[in-house]
């Protein structure tokens, strides 16, 4: 199975709404997301629970956690999102950085731009890879 690590600096709003969306698409027996950040924060923002619950995803009991070398050792891909140097580079581990602004203090509105551009940058993501859609059997 694949690992994907969505990382952004507290782990409370782009990157727990990336892993999110990822495990929504892709099925669990190709691959899999998690989030963690540099700084983890206490709580995911609240602004982006409300937006992602809008989508039918719940993140009310998600809990930032810490990103750490042994946690990206296992993985396949590291996305980060604003975390910038602060994000560890794991020798043989593929990054990418999508360049995605804080949802953190932002209108409702905002965070719903926001939540649209991750969904968008993760389907891309997924497409191809380790796709299998859910809503399709047939797929599977």
């Amino acid at each position: 199975m694949k690992t994907v690590i969505f990382a952004c600096i507290h782990n409370a709003g782009r990157s727990q709404m990336a892993a999110a969306f990822f495990n929504q698409l892709v099925d669990p027996s190709v691959a899999r997301a998690i989030s963690a950040g540099t700084q983890p924060a206490e709580r995911v923002h609240p602004e982006v629970v409300t937006a992602m619950n809008e989508v039918g995803i719940d993140l009310g009991d998600a809990r930032p956690r810490k990103l750490t070398q042994a946690l990206a050792e296992g993985a396949q891909l590291l996305v980060t999102m604003g975390c910038g140097d602060a994000c560890p580079v794991v020798p043989g581990l593929r990054r990418e950085d999508w360049p995605l602004q804080d949802p953190k203090g932002q209108s409702v509105e905002q965070v719903r731009k926001i939540r649209d551009e991750i969904r968008s940058r993760v389907a891309k993501l997924s497409a191809g890879r380790c796709r299998a859609d859910r809503a399709d059997p047939e797929r599977r």
